[in-house]
């Protein structure tokens, strides 16, 4: 089985869902909360393991309780966690999420040890040499993401980034990006193309193209993912679905991805793949809690 390692965050998320969300300065009585374990980079590691993938993370957390259940989590999994460091100067890291009725949430992340994950300890992973894909997204120091892109150039391994909490990129880190997968509002600031449909995703995933990303997919929400590189673009249509959460819609929607691609599929079936197992994360509340297993996509 092909192997996919993870370079990330790893978060505990502590959520309120309530009917509307606050406006500053005031306070909304009534509400549920629950407790979940996140971060970006935990979240598509378990989305990847629970759709069929062979997955390492390398992620850092505080030495904590938080801590503690994140690593115990992620094994029960499956997921290696032999790369998952701990940081005795720095508490684990925690996302506060409110969430509306419509499903739609604001988020406010402390980073904790995250924010200590460092190019230091990337020269030590060595299950980096041995991936098909490396995936990544940004709740982590963005030189950390420039070495392990290092490393993978370095040996021919195929990058996934997922541009998310978006900033800004340099083109040396996006030239020969194996993939991007911005949704709307990242593509927007990543690419000064305002992304709202299929035509202006077209003229934003020109951009990265021309800064040398090989493939380009934007998450369109509702309305599916759109999927350009040098030879072909398509758009795939999304299941309609009640949203109850979108948190962690995009993570899901990422490891989905590099599972299908560690399978072979072509871009076609794995976007399609990538679409239907974020569309059954909306219709469930939390992060990982909302990840599909395998059987749920393969009826």
């Amino acid at each position: 089985m092909k192997k996919i390692v993870v370079v990330g965050s790893a978060n505990t998320d502590m959520v309120v869902k309530a009917a509307t969300l606050p406006l500053p300065g005031e306070t909304l009585l009534g509400g549920t909360f629950f407790m979940n374990a996140g971060g970006k980079g935990a979240n598509q590691a378990v989305a990847a393991a629970r759709l069929g993938g062979s997955v390492t993370l390398v992620a850092k957390v505080g030495n904590d309780i938080f801590g503690k259940q994140t690593i115990e989590g992620l094994q029960k999994e499956n997921i290696d966690t032999d790369f998952v460091f701990t940081d005795d100067t720095a508490p684990s890291g925690i996302a506060l999420i409110m969430v509306n009725e419509e499903g739609e949430n604001c988020i406010v992340v402390a980073p904790g040890a995250n924010a200590n994950l460092l190019p230091a300890d990337i020269e030590t992973v060595n299950a980096i040499n041995e991936a098909a894909i490396i995936l990544m997204q940004l709740e982590i120091p963005l030189a950390t993401i420039e070495a392990v892109a290092t490393k993978a150039k370095a040996t021919n391994h195929q990058l996934i980034i997922n541009p998310a909490p978006a900033q800004a990129l340099s083109d040396e880190l996006l030239n020969d990006l194996f993939l991007i997968t911005p949704n709307e509002t990242e593509a927007t600031l990543l690419t000064g193309i305002t992304v709202t449909d299929q035509a202006t995703a077209s003229k934003a995933a020109d951009i990265f193209l021309n800064k040398g990303v090989q493939n380009v997919i934007i998450t369109l929400g509702k309305q599916g993912a759109y999927f350009k590189n040098r030879n072909e673009q398509f758009k795939v249509a999304a299941p309609v679905v009640q949203a109850k959460d979108t948190t962690a819609a995009g993570d899901t929607f990422s490891g989905a991805l590099t599972v299908a691609l560690t399978e072979n599929m072509d871009w076609q079936e794995a976007i399609q793949f990538a679409v239907t197992a974020a569309s059954i994360s909306v219709t469930r509340l939390g992060a990982q809690a909302s990840v599909p297993y395998r059987k749920e996509i393969d009826l």
